[in-house]
């Protein structure tokens, strides 16, 4: 039975997303395949400049499916030179191997009925990354956040299909969950939503101590503020002029700050 898309889910990916955060120890793992799939930008571009769909959705379907290589099938991770092999298999029905990875794309991703998906915000980016493996974790006696969405982050902590119905409520998934290189897309501004930035500022606030020396959150931190409309220096520094932006937003000072 298909998952209703409704205002009641909405609210939930969008409550799970907006209080997500990415476990410390792997942020390096998470940056790292970040710098793994920019470089496909271009590639991802084309299809969803033709499709209507947002590039970075489909970068991070590469990834999980295929590990962002180009010589897999964005369906399964099969090779381009045969039909897939697993679900779905057969596809593309059209054409002939060895596939372009453009034409399996657009072949996967109108297979998946993306063309016609009209919300491509938060919720509705979760709602179709969570369908592109199936909302199995949500039908179990217990249910779980899907591994497949929130692995590497505090919304899941074990529980995993090793094969095809076969769940292990015991393993652990090691794989970087699809939402949580959403939210790191958004944390590092290579993708910007408006209505999230207020919710990352205080997240990322909360992390940052008022300090005259040098930290990467106190830089991603300035930089939505700058994004934000602050007129500041992006240097990592987190002093008087950064906890002011701050505060003009969020209503406090940095921790640390000696007004407080």
């Amino acid at each position: 039975m298909a998952l209703i898309y409704d205002a009641k889910l909405r609210s939930e990916y969008q409550r799970v997303f907006d209080t997500c955060i990415i476990k410390p120890d792997k942020y390096a793992t998470v940056d790292a395949i970040i710098k793994k799939i920019l470089p496909g930008r271009p590639q991802y571009e084309d299809v969803g400049k033709q499709l209507n769909i947002p590039w970075y959705f489909i970068a991070i379907v590469h990834y999980m499916e295929g590990s962002s290589k180009f010589t897999t099938h964005l369906h399964n991770g099969d090779p381009l030179t045969a039909r897939t092999v697993q679900v779905p298999k057969g596809r593309p029905v059209k054409g002939s191997p060895p596939f372009t990875w453009r034409d399996s794309a657009v072949d996967a991703l109108t297979y998946q009925g993306l063309t016609t998906w009209p919300d491509w915000d938060i919720p509705g980016i979760l709602y179709k990354l969570e369908g592109y493996n199936g909302y199995g974790y949500r039908r179990l006696a217990v249910p779980i956040n899907s591994p497949y969405l929130w692995s590497f982050s505090n919304q899941y902590t074990k529980g995993k299909y090793v094969a095809d119905g076969h769940y292990d409520p015991e393993a652990i998934s090691l794989q970087c969950g699809a939402a949580v290189l959403l939210r790191r897309f958004y944390e590092q501004q290579i993708v910007v939503n408006t209505s999230s930035i207020l919710t990352l500022i205080k997240q990322l606030g909360a992390l940052v101590t008022y300090s005259a020396n040098y930290a990467v959150k106190a830089e991603e931190l300035q930089k939505l503020l700058v994004h934000n409309g602050a007129i500041i220096k992006i240097d990592g520094k987190a002093g008087k002029n950064t906890s002011d932006a701050y505060k003009a937003i969020t209503g406090s000072f940095l921790n640390g700050d000696p007004r407080l």
